[in-house]
């Protein structure tokens, strides 16, 4: 069967239907009350993006970081430098986990 037979088959089928009653096919109110309050939702969402958006500086770059420097004043620069050196390659004279004697 062609994809023609199918579609007329299936609009044939679709016109052959009644509809179930004098209620068929209108909305309620409650839909009405959903789609509002999704439409508000969507207003607020967008409204606090824009807020978060306008917090953000103006660009990124680093050879101005006056504005990273404020968030860093109370940064542990000792325990950064421990960090650092933390994540150094491993002392080559470590032979690994100790053997077990069979």
């Amino acid at each position: 069967m062609s994809l023609h037979t199918l579609a007329a088959a299936a609009a044939v089928v679709a016109a052959d239907q009644e509809p179930r009653g004098p209620e068929f096919g209108k909305a309620s109110p409650l839909g009405l009350l959903i789609i509002v309050l999704l439409l508000v939702a969507t207003f607020l969402l967008i409204r606090s993006m824009n807020r978060q958006l306008r917090k953000l500086p103006e660009s990124f770059d680093t050879e101005h970081p006056e504005a990273d420097q404020k968030f860093d004043e109370g940064t542990d620069s000792a325990a950064a430098a421990e960090s650092a050196s933390a994540d150094v390659a491993p002392d080559p004279s470590d032979t690994g986990p100790p053997q077990k004697d069979s």
